[in-house]
């Protein structure tokens, strides 16, 4: 038995109304204007045509694109239509508040960064403080990675072999001393250990007459 095929409704068309929701207009108001500059750099590149557009957000921020710039076509629009004395142009002033706005946003995000990066600091300076004073052993555990606690281990376990090695050499350093000690012992006689043992150099006599 053939496996059911998964019914589809397929693309729907959408129905060109003003969409209610506004976390939903937003979406699609960002997403066709990527479709409209993408269109409008198909035109500049397929025709070599300069082109310019202007696109207000629900909010009433500008969004501008532009081939070559939107700075070369609006001076030649302005030359060849000069707005009224004292009248900025509608669409340099709306590149103007676009290009300020992102200016603003930019700066934001620098003074940002710049706040977590001496935030940063601080808290180093103050781990710094805390760890004055202490060995490298004294570290919390607790605020170590996997690979901060292997580095401890293999340094407990460099400073266990050390200690190992120092204790052997001891060691062999006084079994050394003591079987030379006895060695020199032997080597004199038994005079030399009895006057070691305070019983003097000289012979004892015994009476057996009595």
């Amino acid at each position: 038995m053939a496996g059911k095929q998964k019914q589809t409704k397929g693309r729907q068309k959408i129905e060109m109304k003003r969409i209610e929701n506004a976390e939903d207009r937003l979406i699609t108001f960002s997403k066709r204007r990527s479709g409209i500059y993408k269109k409008a750099s198909e035109v500049s590149t397929l025709c070599g045509a300069e082109v310019g557009v202007l696109v207000f957000s629900p909010a009433g921020k500008p969004f501008t694109f532009g081939h070559p710039s939107v700075e070369t076509l609006a001076s030649r629009y302005l030359a060849q239509d000069p707005p009224p004395s004292g009248r900025p142009n509608p669409l340099v002033e709306a590149h103007r508040k676009e290009r300020i706005s992102e200016l603003n946003q930019q700066l934001n995000q620098t003074i940002a960064r710049l706040e977590a990066e001496k935030q940063r600091g601080k808290v180093l300076k103050q781990l710094r403080s805390k760890q004055e004073g202490k060995g490298w052993w004294d570290a919390n555990l607790d605020d170590l990675n996997v690979q901060e606690l292997r580095q401890l281990l293999s340094r407990f376990e460099n400073v266990y072999q050390h200690l190992c090695s120092n204790v052997k050499e001891k060691r062999m350093s006084r079994l050394g001393n003591s079987s030379s000690t006895s060695a020199a012992a032997n080597e004199a006689g038994p005079s030399a250990a009895a006057a070691a043992l305070g019983y003097g150099g000289g012979r004892r006599h015994f009476n057996l007459n009595n």
